[in-house]
């Protein structure tokens, strides 16, 4: 079965396992995974998925994942919706509810709505990095990956002297290396373009600001908000509607099976 048709099988699927247990196997002889307490099917799956079922490369994104946690704990050790709620109720940054035409989620982040007197850039990046870890439990996101309109309008020195050189390197990092979701396409509303690697700078589309027109060659006019030129909900109820299910993400549900509850909690304990 090729990766494609593999990608597709339902989570419980019988013929994951093997893939699922060789990486097991390989994570548990891993000496920088000796701390990781949980590798669940599920867990698992997600490396597996991002990598097209290669072992060898899920590994290895297992690997740069845990390190990157590691490494940079000022963004990883406080991933509470509550720290920036303030800057969520600004409507800064939504999913979309609506995926596009290939199933994609779709982010949207409005830089104008960061105020950096008031927020620093890594509490800003704790935000991307909430929605990421939600949206990648989602199978059809796994599958079909995401793609992010980022609108620069408002951007300013005072944003820019927030993004330091070592801050930028472990946000390009994440993009292409070191977190399991495909990244599917970058589209940036009036523009600087940010320093990314080749493979990350391929997928950017630059429409300026004149974009209404240009971005409904790439999403449906339901995906799209009204303010974007859409026929979806307004920016301030997708924005609110996503705030409210972040909350909600950090509090496990009990209707939930022992195993999920069990999988949330270790996740809390030991990031992972």
């Amino acid at each position: 079965m090729n990766p494609p048709e593999l990608t597709e099988l339902a989570d419980e699927s019988e013929e994951l396992v093997p893939y699922v247990s060789s990486l097991r196997r390989a994570a548990l002889q891993a000496p920088e995974l000796t701390g990781v307490r949980a590798l669940s099917h599920g867990f698992l799956l997600k490396f597996l998925r991002a990598r097209d079922f290669d072992v060898e490369l899920a590994l290895k994104l297992l690997l740069n994942y845990q390190r990157w946690r590691r490494d940079s704990p000022e963004i990883s050790s406080c991933l509470s919706p509550v720290s920036v709620l303030g800057l969520l109720r600004e409507d800064y940054h939504s999913v979309l509810p609506l995926r596009d035409h290939s199933g994609s989620r779709v982010l949207l982040y409005r830089i104008g709505q960061w105020n950096p007197k008031d927020w620093s850039a890594i509490q800003v990046f704790r935000v991307s990095l909430m929605t990421s870890e939600v949206i990648a439990r989602e199978t059809q996101t796994q599958r079909r990956g995401l793609k992010v309109i980022f609108d620069l309008q408002g951007w300013c020195l005072g944003h820019a002297l927030q993004v330091t050189p070592s801050l930028a390197r472990k946000i390009s990092s994440v993009l292409s290396d070191a977190f399991p979701l495909k990244v599917r396409g970058i589209h940036l509303l009036n523009v600087p373009l940010p320093f990314l690697p080749d493979k990350i700078r391929q997928r950017i589309h630059v429409h300026g600001s004149d974009y209404t027109d240009s971005l409904l060659d790439f999403f449906s006019a339901p995906v799209l908000p009204l303010e974007y030129g859409g026929e979806g909900p307004s920016i301030q109820e997708v924005c609110q509607a996503w705030t409210n299910q972040l909350l909600q993400s950090e509090t496990p549900k009990f209707g939930n099976s022992m195993t999920e509850n069990v999988q949330l909690i270790l996740f809390k304990v030991y990031g992972v």
